[in-house]
């Protein structure tokens, strides 16, 4: 490797062409950044104080080796951001120019002479600057001044119109772009081939500039090594066509989540989202994936891609479904992209019907609704769907999801009817999130021809305004105040109309009778209003239990046979093959056994979601995961708790790190419990790791 600092302009003069290989990402740089490096040409061009502005590095390596005749291209591992923001101001303050010079050197002719065009060359070697797919084609037809594209980079064409709207709005400034420009420093970095790593310095070079994407990293990881005849077929054959799918704005903004639910389908494990590059490298690195080799991996993702698009992007073709994916993506069910991948992968594979996807959807759209209108705490939901899939029975598919769903505890049930119905009448749905949704949802059930919700605007048959009218207090009567507070923003007060400007603050029996009024309304909201001759209390509460109902039948809850749900508990627990019989240390006369009985009945009581599960060495209790495992010795319970040591409060000093120690039981912290005394402390430490576990973010 070889470093120097190079006035970005004599770099760009004495190089003849730079490649952006295809493993790189598209340009990406924001208006944010465009404006800051604007900014600081201004002022560099501006003030005789300062000499250079430095603005990172350019890191490259040759194409090929030297030719006699020409000098081969620069494949850019790292920089192609500033050399491409650089190209566009250059353009834009020539186009601005015209045959004017205000700076030696500075004329438009010699501008592109020297930093955007190779004269004596044809094709694409007469570019200085070549990017990738359609970042390429939109810079060539900016460089030879001709229309952009159909299908032109959005973020190339923002920017360039950006510096060019710049120099319109102020001529005045053409000489201190010339000059800050003429100021610019870099670091010249050039690798050796076959001595320097290109991806490890790439990966360490991640610090200027715009972040790379996990997604970026994880495309340069799959390409950059290979041979280019190789990098091209994948790309063009796999990754290039999952771009196009996503789409400009799409793969920027989602591809880095697809991808932490790519590798939670396949791993079983939920990355962070800023750790799923490393999360790919050692899925990738795994000999069962290593071995089939790179392709199959790359195709295997872009199958799950079009999972994806079709689900989160809008692709999918077929109706019923696509409009579950729609009301979902409404919901913000992000959590359930896992096991929805999962279930569109058996679905391609014919393991059940569209109709039988279209009722998994809609449960896990209830599961979602119903939790969220109860008001219990959205924790662990991504492993709930991230592990559904251990339940699933393909014989009986959507059996196995309706029977995994009901019978799911505590902190992760499923509301039945009874608590649905009572939560969703008193729950405040005016400011609930996404309140369109459930509105038309509750619009359109049945319907065949739809509503479309977005169309009229939410209404408060009792009015927000605060006093209220007099005549409203009247028809409310003495406790006006408090039954405006109470049902105000709840569902039996709630409704849709065209008219809401209409309506006002009028009078009920004005909001019935005017033109439009609730007796004209064609929504299925506001049948029955018209009929009525008051709006009180009573009205607001028969509406509500009404509507509660009506709301049962839009997210229905599983509802198998409890026979059914036996099988399946049964299927669960008959692998178990070891139970407290196999522990001598736990025999009905042994030291610890009275410790371990009152133990166990206080574990089991934080939560009814806790479950006990016998292993041949040790006892395990988990919620979602194990949080405590428990090995009997004679004198003690050893206790292996899950969490990292250095988060546990323990002011008596009790606990020990175990993190790098071989030990039976999994956790990080070991703490011994010998006496009955001690068991308050303890369960202290273990609560701590439970709901550490409960309050980790989806």
């Amino acid at each position: 490797m070889k470093a120097t600092e190079a006035r970005l302009f004599d770099f760009l003069k004495k190089s003849p062409q730079f490649v952006i290989p295809i493993y790189q990402r598209n340009y990406s740089w924001t208006l944010a950044q465009c404006q800051q490096l604007w900014d600081d040409i201004i002022r560099a061009g501006q003030r005789e104080d300062i000499p250079a502005h430095f603005i990172g590095s350019v890191v490259y390596i040759e194409q090929g080796l030297y030719q006699v005749s020409s000098q081969s291209a620069l494949l850019v591992i790292d920089g192609q951001q500033r050399l491409t923001t650089a190209t566009l101001i250059i353009e834009a303050l020539c186009r601005h120019l015209g045959d004017s010079e205000p700076l030696e050197g500075f004329s438009a002719r010699k501008l592109r002479h020297y930093y955007l065009l190779n004269d004596l060359e044809a094709g694409e070697r007469a570019f200085k600057l070549l990017l990738t797919q359609t970042d390429k084609e939109s810079l060539l037809a900016l460089l030879r001044q001709k229309s952009w594209p159909e299908n032109y980079s959005l973020r190339l064409k923002e920017n360039f119109d950006f510096f060019d709207e710049q120099l319109g709005k102020y001529p005045e400034n053409l000489l201190f772009v010339c000059k800050g420009l003429a100021k610019l420093l870099i670091v010249d970095v050039a690798l050796s081939r076959g001595q320097d790593n290109p991806q490890l310095i790439f990966e360490s070079m991640n610090s200027t500039g715009k972040a790379l994407s996990q997604a970026d990293l994880i495309r340069n990881f799959i390409l950059m090594g290979l041979e280019p005849e190789h990098q091209t077929r994948l790309y063009e054959d796999y990754w290039r066509p999952m771009e196009v799918a996503f789409g400009q704005e799409g793969y920027n903004a989602q591809f880095d989540s697809f991808m932490r639910h790519y590798l939670t389908v396949k791993t079983g494990n939920i990355p962070r989202i800023d750790d799923v590059y490393e999360a790919f490298k050692a899925y990738a690195l795994e000999p069962k994936n290593h071995n089939s080799g790179v392709d199959q991996l790359v195709a295997d993702i872009q199958i799950y891609a079009g999972y994806y698009c079709a689900m989160a992007l809008n692709r999918e073709s077929d109706k019923q479904l696509a409009l579950g994916f729609k009301d979902l993506r409404e919901l913000k069910v992000d959590v359930a992209y896992p096991f929805l991948l999962e279930l569109y992968h058996d679905y391609q594979h014919n393991h059940f019907s569209v109709t039988d996807f279209v009722s998994a959807i809609r449960l896990i759209e209830s599961y979602v609704f119903r939790r969220a209108v109860c008001a219990i705490p959205t924790n662990s939901l991504n492993k709930t769907f991230a592990t559904i899939k251990k339940s699933l029975n393909k014989k009986s598919y959507l059996e196995s999801i309706q029977a995994y769903l009901q019978a799911l505890p505590s902190y992760r049930r499923f509301p039945d009817d009874e608590e649905f119905k009572r939560e969703i009448q008193k729950r405040d749905l005016y400011n609930f999130r996404n309140r369109s949704y459930w509105l038309r949802r509750l619009e359109n059930e049945g319907r065949k021809e739809r509503v479309a919700v977005d169309e009229y605007t939410i209404e408060h048959i009792l009015p927000q305004q605060t006093p209220l009218p007099t005549a409203w207090q009247e028809a409310l009567g003495s406790n006006w105040k408090q039954i405006q507070e109470t049902y105000l923003h709840t569902l039996g007060n709630l409704t849709l109309t065209g008219y809401n400007s209409e309506y006002s603050n009028r009078i009920f029996a004005d909001k019935c009778n005017m033109k439009g009024g609730f007796k004209e309304s064609p929504l299925r909201l506001n049948k029955g209003l018209g009929s009525l001759n008051h709006w009180n209390e009573q009205g607001i509460i028969g509406r509500a239990q009404m509507l509660a109902q009506t709301a049962v039948d839009v997210w229905q809850a599983p509802k198998l046979p409890s026979g059914i749900l036996v099988g399946y508990a049964e299927k669960k627990t008959r692998n178990t093959a070891w139970s407290l019989n196999d522990h001598p240390h736990l025999s009905s006369n042994a030291p610890m056994r009275a410790v371990f009985d009152a133990f166990r009945q206080q574990v089991l009581e934080i939560d009814a979601g806790v479950t006990e599960e016998f292993t041949k060495l040790y006892v395990v209790y988990k919620a979602e995961t194990n949080f405590v495992d428990v090995v009997p010795q004679k004198s003690r319970l050893r206790l292996s708790i899950y969490m990292p040591f250095y988060e546990l409060s323990d002011p008596k000093g009790l606990a020990k790190d175990v993190t790098h120690l071989g030990r039976w039981g999994n956790g990080n912290v070991e703490v011994g419990l010998s006496s009955l005394d001690q068991l308050p402390y303890v369960m202290g430490l273990i609560r701590q790791a439970f709901e550490r576990q409960m309050g980790e973010e989806n």
